[in-house]
Order: C-alpha cells, then sequence, then structure tokens
C-alpha cells in the first residue's frame, strides 16, 4: 500500500512497499546471480547454499542487490497508483522495514510537476508585419544564383580583390612553424576575409609563380590562445591567378541554372519560393512571439531540478554535435577560457525559459482540452514522411513505437501552439489595437 504526505511545494515523501513474496523471489535471484563472487571454505566457489555463504557474510549479503532490483518497479508502481506527476529521480531513500518475510518499507522525496498560473494567452496583441516580396528580392536572389554558378579562369596579370589565388603557404611565430599554418593548393578568394585580417590584402599584385612574404597579426581574440595577438610571417608561392566569370542572366542561364526554358519562368519560381520562405519565417516569428507573450502573462515555481535536467540535456546536445565536429567538447571549454561549470552556469537562462514554456503549452493544452484526431495524426505522419522523401502508407507502416510517440507530441503541441497565433492580434508598430 502507497501513501504520500507534502514536505513542501512540489516535493513529496512517498511511502511504498515490496511485498514479501516479490522480496523473497528477489533474494533468491540475487543469490543466483551473484553467489560465484564468494568463497566459503569447504565448498567451491558458486556453490555453497545461500544460508551458509548469509552465515559467513551477513544476511543483507542478497537482500542489498534484491533492494536494488525490484525498487524501480515497485517506486514506479506506487506514482502511478498515487497520480504523482514526478519531474526528479526518487531521493534521500530510507529503509523503514526489511523483513525477508514481510518485505520492505521505503520512503523516498520526490519533486513533483508545478501547477502553473495561466494568464492571457487569447487575443494577445503582437507587433509584426508580413514582408512582402519585391523585385528587388528576386534580382538579388537571382545575382546570387548567378554568383554561384560562376567560372574562376586563368588569368596572367597581377591578382586582384575578388580573384581566386592558388597557393602554397607556411606560416611561422619567432621563426618557429605552428599547428595548422601550412598548406599546399589552397584556394583562396580574395576579399572573403577568409583568412587572417591583412593577408589577403597582402596578395593582391602578386602574379602567379611569384614567391613572397606576408606579415600578419593574430588577433587578440583569436580562438587558439597560444597565437593570440602574436606576429606572424608566411612564406607564400602564388600557383594561379583565376578570374571570376559570372554568367549573363538571361534565357541560356535559366536553362542552366534551373528546369525552366525562360528567365522569365525562372524568374516567377524564385518568387514563389521567397514567398513561401517569407510566409514560414512570418509563422515562424508570430508562433515565438505569441508563445512567449503568453509564458510571460503565465506564473509558476519551477523546481530546479526540471531547470538542471534541461541544463544537462543542452550540454549533452552541445557535446554531440562538437563531437560529430570532430571537436573535443573539453578542449573547447579550454580555448574559450571557460570551465563545464560556467558553461552551465550559461545554460541556465535559456533553460529555463524552455521549462517554463513546456509548463505553459501543457496548461493551455489541458484548459483547452486540446486533443489529438485520427487525422491530425495522419497529416503529421505524412509531414515526416515527406521531409524523409517516402510514400505516407510504406513510412507509416515502418514507423516505430518511440518516432510515432514523437510526431504525436510534436503535433500536439502545434495544435496547442496554434489556438495561441490563431487569436492573435496584429498590429504595426506604434499602432494601439481597439482593444
Amino acid at each position: 500500500m502507497a501513501s504520500f504526505k507534502e514536505l513542501e511545494k512540489n516535493k513529496v515523501q512517498v511511502e511504498f512497499e515490496i511485498d514479501g513474496e516479490t522480496f523473497r523471489d528477489a533474494i533468491q535471484k540475487a543469490y543466483i546471480r551473484e553467489r560465484g563472487r564468494y568463497s566459503v571454505p569447504g565448498f567451491r566457489k558458486g556453490k555453497a547454499p545461500r544460508h551458509i555463504i548469509e552465515m559467513n557474510y551477513g544476511e543483507w549479503v542478497f537482500m542489498d542487490p534484491a533492494i536494488n532490483d525490484t525498487f524501480p518497479a515497485a517506486y514506479s508502481k506506487a506514482i502511478e497508483e498515487l497520480g504523482i506527476d514526478a519531474v526528479s529521480q526518487p531521493e534521500n531513500p530510507v529503509l523503514n522495514s526489511v523483513s525477508a518475510q514481510d518485505g520492505v518499507k521505503i520512503t523516498v522525496d520526490v519533486y513533483t510537476k508545478p501547477d502553473v498560473e495561466l494568464g492571457q494567452y487569447k487575443g494577445l496583441e503582437v507587433e509584426l508585419e508580413k514582408t512582402e516580396v519585391t523585385d528587388e528580392d528576386v534580382e538579388k536572389e537571382l545575382k546570387r544564383r548567378a554568383d554561384q554558378n560562376a567560372r574562376f579562369v586563368d588569368v596572367e596579370r597581377p591578382a586582384q580583390l575578388g580573384d581566386r589565388v592558388v597557393l602554397d603557404y607556411s606560416g611561422s611565430v619567432d621563426g618557429v612553424k605552428f599547428d595548422g599554418g601550412t598548406a599546399e593548393a589552397q584556394n583562396l578568394d580574395l576579399g572573403s576575409g577568409q583568412f587572417i585580417p591583412g593577408f589577403e590584402d597582402q596578395l593582391v599584385g602578386m602574379t602567379a609563380g611569384q614567391e613572397g612574404e606576408i606579415n600578419v597579426k593574430f588577433p587578440d581574440e583569436y580562438h587558439s590562445k597560444e597565437l593570440s595577438g602574436k606576429d606572424a610571417v608566411f612564406a607564400v608561392k602564388i600557383i594561379s591567378v583565376k578570374e571570376k566569370q559570372v554568367p549573363e542572366i538571361n534565357d541560356d542561364f535559366a536553362q542552366d541554372a534551373s528546369e525552366f526554358d525562360t528567365l522569365e519562368e525562372f524568374k516567377q519560381d524564385i518568387r514563389n519560393n521567397l514567398e513561401k520562405q517569407a510566409e514560414s519565417s512570418f509563422r515562424y516569428r508570430l508562433e515565438d512571439m505569441a508563445v512567449q507573450k503568453a509564458v510571460d502573462n503565465a506564473s509558476c515555481d519551477i523546481p530546479e531540478c526540471m531547470i538542471n535536467d534541461q541544463i544537462d540535456y543542452q550540454m549533452q546536445q552541445m557535446e554531440y554535435q562538437m563531437h560529430y565536429q570532430g571537436i573535443n567538447f573539453d578542449d573547447y571549454v579550454k580555448q574559450v577560457g571557460s570551465t563545464r561549470e560556467q558553461m552551465r552556469d550559461g545554460f541556465r537562462p535559456s533553460a529555463r525559459r524552455r521549462v517554463m514554456s513546456q509548463l505553459v503549452l501543457e496548461a493551455i493544452k489541458d484548459a483547452e482540452k486540446v486533443e489529438l484526431s485520427d487525422e491530425d495524426i495522419d497529416n503529421a505522419v505524412k509531414e515526416m514522411a515527406e521531409a524523409s522523401g517516402r510514400e505516407f502508407e510504406d513510412y507509416k507502416k515502418n514507423v516505430s513505437d518511440e518516432e510515432l510517440n514523437y510526431i504525436k507530441d510534436r503535433a500536439l503541441y502545434d495544435k496547442v501552439i496554434k489556438v495561441i497565433t490563431d487569436s492573435a492580434v496584429l498590429t504595426s508598430k506604434g499602432e494601439e489595437s481597439d482593444k
């Protein structure tokens, strides 16, 4: 039989039990699993009867692992029966009684999901205007596409800003070469700002086959502390100078750069895509601003454990991303002159905002009785299928339970956000609503 009592706000003490039969069975299983660890005179290792091992090592020798084995299921069953929405792992476990005959009685402390006091979340005023796609926007995108399709052609003249040079270089500080300071046949677009300030400017005027020295100073805030603020010399050799040739924007360019036959068709497609992007950006900003206002209007005492769990998650995500980029997280932390604890403190404000946003959206979901229909679920699965380039029926048939739960959760909260945004009142800068 389980029970609980409140200790403080959002924290309760839960008492539950592991019944005698379950506990005895667990003790026997622990004995079978672990008997090989114990030596008893007169018996081969692992062959001594349970009561003999208990006489030599104490009655708790198999009780401890039996409690550890049965604790999780008994605890989960207890908080489910009591309707406790736990947001932390159980803390401060106390064994109130332990008996192979009667079982175990345990108390633990646990933090519970806090109550949210909602403020206004419908009819929120949001200062936001839609961005109209102009002819200039289309022309700018056309020029960007043309620039992407540019060719670089070898020229026999001194290098200019805008050219691409192919070069070998070797850098040194105080006559000593440093890691990452040497390369062969490196492409460098002059004026791109890809290299240390001053490096690219000194290549202007050099010709293919020419050798020389480039004198630069590393920035004081350079990512490598060993090089920060240091004077460096780069021995360089220009292999080739290439001029950038941007194609003329006409029907021929449209045929080369797209699936369309004419420039006008290509322009219309670009406009359509820019309008979709503008609408998507507008919707995202509206959702972000409206939800943030709903969160700001609510109040809640968030248990610190929930914020710490979110910080753990954000730190873990950052570490994973760096790992995939081939960057050691601890090395990165040292390079930026920080510590793990300082990084955690830096994540605290955003972690608190995320937890608060989640709690507020859950509270609105309950208040509005938002639920998913079968059609909602199918539409959400279709979106995921399209995003992964798969047929809907095939994707739906093979989707895992875990992935389906994720899709449902996302669809549910999208529906909650829609409750907020659909009722939002848009205002322009300096404009007040009639409300």
